[in-house]
């Protein structure tokens, strides 16, 4: 008698489903297992027709963006975003201002608010527009071009070795402030105040920058060195001194220059004295500069 055909899973065609469900319930036919073991057989056949391994393909799938919860399959699919670069160091300064850069803003804001406020005599129109002219006449009393032809004026008068040796060095004095100043304004480069009116006398490429005060050094310079080389009564010595103060003043008033300038102007003034005391002129150091002066 010939043996029965069997199918691929070795059990007879045939069999009744009687026989299936009276299987035990380890068989793989048993129940809900019999659906699973024939998923598996077509996933077995599958992979084999394709050559593909049947558990790298559940593991792929179960890696997959879309199986995973709460993931987004176009956003993961894409190339990582690189990290952000780090801020530049002059931004993290910006960003975290110093305890100096605070105070230096805060006195700029300070030193621009009270030039304003005491540009008085800016204008004609101004509430002291009146005292312009007298600002004005004040203005050319500290001006260099009547103390350099001051100066070499009573140069060539004097008859004396004592007076040549003290106007050579004011006149060295004058020199070193023109110079200094224009070295200093080229440099900085600010500008004059806004509500200033460029009505100047007799100005220079230079005079167009506003820090330091041509006036306030020379101010300060010329009243330093005439209380230390001329005999004056205390009157006039305190005449000095406020003429300097009130033209450093008239400065602000008239809109030519800041606070700031005009300070930083008086104390550049002082120490250039002080240079020129420690560079003191003398015919004992330089012999030849008074022989020549001396033969004209």
């Amino acid at each position: 008698m010939p043996s029965p055909r069997r199918s691929v899973e070795g059990r007879p065609l045939g069999v009744s489903a009687s026989s299936s469900s009276s299987s035990s319930p380890g068989s793989p036919a048993h129940g809900g297992g019999g659906g699973g073991s024939r998923f598996e057989f077509q996933s077995l056949l599958s992979s084999r027709a394709t050559g593909v391994d049947p558990t790298c393909a559940r593991l792929r799938a179960s890696e997959s963006p879309v199986h995973r919860r709460g993931s987004f399959p176009l956003a993961a699919a894409g190339p990582s975003q690189a990290p952000p670069p780090p801020l530049p160091e002059e931004d993290r300064m910006d960003l975290n201002p110093s305890f100096l850069g605070i105070a230096l803003r805060s006195l700029l804001a300070i030193d621009l608010w009270l030039s304003k406020k005491l540009g008085v005599c800016a204008g004609e129109n101004s509430s002291w527009g009146s005292v312009r002219p007298l600002m004005k006449l004040l203005e050319i009393s500290g001006h260099g071009i009547p103390w350099l032809l001051g100066t070499l004026y009573c140069l060539c008068r004097s008859d004396s070795w004592a007076g040549r040796e003290v106007l050579m060095n004011l006149l060295f004095a004058l020199l070193l402030d023109l110079l200094l100043v224009a070295l200093i304004k080229g440099l900085v480069r600010r500008r004059r105040p806004a509500h200033n009116q460029m009505d100047m006398f007799v100005t220079l490429s230079v005079d167009k920058y506003s820090f330091p005060s041509g006036h306030a050094t020379r101010a300060a310079l010329m009243s330093r060195f005439i209380l230390n080389h001329l005999v004056l009564a205390i009157p006039l010595r305190v005449l000095v001194v406020l003429w300097a103060f009130v033209l450093g003043l008239s400065r602000v008033m008239l809109g030519r220059h800041n606070v700031t300038d005009v300070v930083f102007g008086f104390f550049l003034g002082y120490m250039q004295y002080s240079i020129v005391d420690y560079c003191w002129l003398s015919p004992h150091n330089a012999p030849v500069l008074f022989l020549l002066w001396s033969q004209r």
